[in-house]
């Protein structure tokens, strides 16, 4: 990387807070500069040693050095000599109060169990040396130690209980089942027994059983081994902490339990089929926000047949404040029809990269295009080390746009606003203040398009800016928009880290089931929200939830109804204790 150089005829703004910004932008440059510099230095110095140095490492005390005569002359003073007395009206540093460092020990969470562990003062020291009489208990000191346990795997044993008439089993000709723990059946009212017509043989369908047996409550996986727990374990591990299957497969098998990755790779698939519903609620409030970012990442899928991965696409779509859902969504190819599909009946903003995927989704005109000052802003900070002058200028002038940014969120969180309010001070500063810099900016990216080569990096960069110049400069419309599509790149990181781990999916099928997997554990972390117990909680109901009430899964809604019942069991008063002398 060449250190940035101004040569005597650049031509520079004359606008003080330009050029403060440029001085800051160059000096970022010449600090990683110098960075680069200092490792090059050091690979070198260790290259070099190794060709040309010692190859023993042994240290030799004794061995004499090109400085022993300087440090025989020196006088030898000890550390505590050489530093200053301080003065008499100072205090000593022991003596001046320490303030707390922030990196101390946090309380731990209230909420956590605990369990005490007592230790008793010896029975000769409860007496007293002095007067021998015994002492007594006069407090406790109590000192928290945090400790942990593994997970423990439990076996749930679904127990159906059955029950029969005597008289009809005895009519019909079959006996009663022994059991030693069955307690005693009821024999049945003549009154309401079933009466048969002579002559007339009973339809088969119309005579009622002569056993009954307990329903069982519908189940994630019908007669499946995994439980919600143990589904929302999986799940939580692979799809939030990126912990790949063949990886909980050895952590399983250390508890005893033996289950194949092929296992849990069906499980996966049962489970987003299950969670389909929920995933179609959650992407049908997303395209009812009023801007919706999204953006697309590349995953290897395995297929059939082939010796090497192919690339599939992973699709983000995330909602507005309004909609706070993360919905993602799988397609075979980075082709558009992916968001055609999802986006076919939406209309409002769409904020995106200048990917040619997205440009057919704004033809029909019912979605308006908002453009991303981050990818913007990359390509000025890519052609940095070609021409340095120019590249600081621009990200100068870019983080100009994103201080007012700032300067909207301070003054909102001053206010203690929300909503229309929030976006009517974002607006208003936008107004005033971006929307001049941006004037600004388009009449220097014109004057600096006629000085620069159009194949260069900062004419490509300038090109970029021109040629979504209109998207670009959209969020100044609305206080609602945001300046970037970072939260779009944000809600792929998951997937980035995850690719990492398991490297690839196994089909367009597991694509599919990952695409509704990290659906619901990312829009847990945009709530807060634990995937662990919500999972465990949601695929425990859903099996029985009504079509009506999918709504009250949605991670916002059960974190809400959860602090609901939280407060009301804190409010709710303690039960009065039984009255002994109460006569029956």
């Amino acid at each position: 990387m060449e250190a940035p150089v101004l040569t005597p005829d650049c031509t520079l703004p004359d606008d003080p807070d330009v050029l403060k910004g440029m001085i800051r932008e160059l000096a970022a440059q010449l600090h990683d500069t110098n960075r680069e510099l200092d490792g090059v230095r050091q690979r070198l110095d260790a290259l070099l040693q190794r060709l040309y140095g010692p190859k023993s490492e042994r240290f030799r005390p004794g061995e004499p050095t090109l400085f022993d005569e300087l440090l025989a002359a020196e006088p030898t003073t000890t550390a505590a000599e050489q530093l200053p007395a301080p003065p008499a009206d100072e205090p000593t540093p022991s003596a001046t109060p320490q303030r707390r460092s922030k990196h101390g020990r946090q309380r731990l969470p209230a909420d956590l169990e605990r369990k005490r562990r007592e230790y008793d003062v010896p029975q000769a020291e409860k007496i007293c040396p002095c007067c021998h009489k015994p002492r007594v208990r006069i407090g406790e000191e109590v000192s928290e130690q945090l400790d942990y346990q593994p997970a423990q795997a439990i076996v749930w044993q679904h127990v159906r209980f059955k029950y029969a008439c005597p008289a009809c089993l005895a009519q019909a000709g079959d006996a009663l089942p022994s059991a030693p723990d069955t307690p005693a059946l009821i024999p049945c009212d003549e009154a309401t027994a079933t009466q048969a017509v002579p002559g007339v043989e009973e339809p088969e369908a119309s005579r009622p059983p002569l056993i009954v047996t307990a329903p069982k409550p519908p189940q994630p996986i019908d007669k499946g081994l995994p439980g919600p727990g143990l589904l929302a374990f999986v799940i939580t591990n692979k799809y939030a902490d990126h912990l790949p299957l063949y990886r909980q497969e050895g952590i399983l098998a250390r508890h005893g339990i033996e289950l194949s990755r092929s296992t849990l790779c069906d499980w996966m698939a049962a489970t987003a089929k299950l969670l389909g519903p929920l995933y179609d609620c959650m992407l049908h409030e997303v395209l009812r926000s009023r801007v919706i970012n999204t953006d697309e990442t590349r995953v290897p899928v395995q297929e059939e047949g082939q010796e090497r991965t192919k690339s599939g696409r992973l699709w983000v779509y995330s909602g507005d404040g309004n909609h706070p859902q993360v919905v993602y969504d799988y397609t075979p190819t980075k082709q558009g029809t992916g968001p055609a599909t999802i986006l076919a009946e939406y209309s409002g903003f769409v904020q995106a990269d200048a990917a040619n995927v997205f440009d057919g989704i704004y033809l029909p005109g019912t979605i308006t295009e908002v453009g991303c000052w981050a990818h913007g802003r990359r390509y000025f900070h890519e052609a940095r080390t070609s021409d340095a002058v120019r590249a600081a200028e621009a990200l100068a002038r870019i983080a100009a746009f994103y201080a007012v940014e700032d300067e909207a969120a301070a003054a909102i969180a001053r206010a203690k606003l929300s909503g229309a309010a929030a976006d009517a001070v974002r607006l208003r500063l936008r107004q005033e203040k971006t929307a001049p810099q941006l004037a600004a900016f388009a009449a220097w990216l014109e004057e600096q398009a006629r000085l620069v080569l159009p194949k260069s990096p900062l004419g490509q960069a300038i090109a970029y800016a021109q040629r979504h110049w209109q998207a670009l400069v959209r969020f100044t419309e609305h206080g609602f928009l945001n300046i970037d599509n970072n939260a779009a790149e944000r809600a792929l990181r998951a997937v980035a880290l995850g690719r990492k781990n398991w490297l690839f999916a196994g089909s367009d099928q597991g694509g599919h089931t990952a695409a509704v997997l990290y659906t619901m554990t990312q829009t847990c972390k945009r709530h807060q929200v634990d995937p662990f117990a919500y999972l465990r909680d949601v695929l425990t109901r859903l099996p029985g939830q009504a079509a009506e009430r999918l709504e009250e899964l949605l991670p916002q809604r059960w974190a809400q109804a959860q602090r609901q019942a939280l407060a009301a069991s804190r409010e709710r008063p303690p039960p009065e204790p039984a009255n002994d002398n109460s006569t029956s």
